[in-house]
């Protein structure tokens, strides 16, 4: 793919589009070997994203809803709300969890909640692209977590599989709609050269990984 200055002028998206499933498969190999974690680190895994995703991801996707300006942004992202509502994508979680023997506890909460208000204060903030992006990578990354997320529940004796189902196939179009309003963003209000476009990716990715390791310290630059 070439990647001289006029192939990136006339495709803003490709090069983001790159880096953020460079991060999302970083992310994805550095998960532990789930044939070696115990029951309770399987649990608490599936606590904490419960934890996090049940009561925070609609709230994302609407606080990006409300950022994106373009035109050709708003049906996208009210198409992917509408599934999440109309589907109770929240309900099959809570099942999928509570079936894994993993409904979250306070500490569970506790233990994601400065890098989850970290996320929360971000998209308060209304930034269009960087809110996308975001939510771009998250979608790609769940896509591609729910294999793991299956094997962990089934680990723990459950068979409810419709939430890690359902995500593992729905996120692939809501993955590609998201960077289609990234473009329509980019083209109507194009970012300074200087700006951290990746600044809600990179701490979306701190609380992933606090999810995964709770006890982890800060992630090197």
């Amino acid at each position: 793919m070439s990647s001289s200055p006029e192939c990136l002028l006339a495709n803003p998206v490709a090069p983001l589009e790159d880096k953020t499933f460079a991060i999302i498969d970083e992310l994805i190999d550095s998960l532990p070997d789930p044939k070696q974690l115990t029951g309770e680190e399987r649990r608490g895994i599936i606590a904490r994203y419960t934890s996090v995703l049940e009561g925070n991801f609609i709230y994302w996707m609407t606080a990006t809803a409300l950022a994106a300006k373009a035109e050709h942004s708003r049906p996208i992202l009210l198409g992917n709300l509408n599934e999440e509502v109309r589907d109770c994508h929240p309900l099959m979680l809570r099942k999928f969890a509570i079936a894994a023997d993993a409904f979250p506890t306070d500490q569970d909460a506790l233990a994601v909640n400065d890098d989850l208000t970290k996320v929360r204060l971000f998209l308060g903030r209304l930034e269009a692209v960087k809110s996308v992006l975001m939510m771009g990578f998250f979608e790609g990354f769940i896509q591609k977590f729910m294999p793991y997320l299956a094997y962990l529940a089934t680990k723990q004796g459950s068979t409810e599989q419709e939430y890690t189902e359902v995500h593992g196939v729905c996120d692939i179009e809501h993955t590609e709609g998201l960077f289609k309003v990234l473009a329509a963003e980019l083209a109507l209000a194009p970012p300074e050269p200087d700006a951290d476009l990746f600044e809600g990716v990179n701490l979306l990715r701190t609380l992933i990984e606090r999810i995964i390791r709770p006890q982890s310290g800060p992630r090197a630059a």
